[in-house]
Formats: C-alpha cells, sequence, structure tokens
C-alpha cells in the first residue's frame, strides 16, 4: 500500500514537528529563556525544515522519473 501525500498535508506535518519542538523547549527545564527559544532556536528549525523539506521533494521527484 503505497501513501499519497499532498503538499498542504506534507506542510502541515512538518509545521506539527516544528511546534511539538518549540512547545517541547519552550516546557522543558532548560536555561533557555522563552524569548531565546522563540527569537533564536524557532527560525533556525524552520529554515532548517524548508531546506530538508525542498532537498527530500527534489529527491523523491528524481527517484520517481527513474523508476
Amino acid at each position: 500500500m503505497e501513501t499519497q501525500f499532498s503538499l498542504p498535508v506534507a506542510v502541515g506535518i512538518v509545521v506539527a514537528i516544528i511546534a511539538a519542538g518549540t512547545v517541547g523547549l519552550i516546557t522543558a527545564p532548560i536555561g533557555m529563556t522563552t524569548e531565546t527559544i522563540l527569537m533564536m532556536v524557532l527560525p533556525s528549525m524552520a529554515v532548517f525544515a524548508a531546506i530538508v523539506f525542498v532537498i527530500g521533494v527534489m529527491h523523491g521527484q528524481h527517484r520517481a522519473a527513474n523508476a
């Protein structure tokens, strides 16, 4: 059985993962303030996720074209 993801579903999954990581960092008893997490960690997580998402889509297109 093959799973088909549409772009909105895939982006929603990525956003949910970033949100879960951000909430986990905010609620964890670590030395970072909420402002630090929201101003430094969240944007870097979002940029990294966007880069990896684009690379993953490109790799999927390459595999689909050469299958």
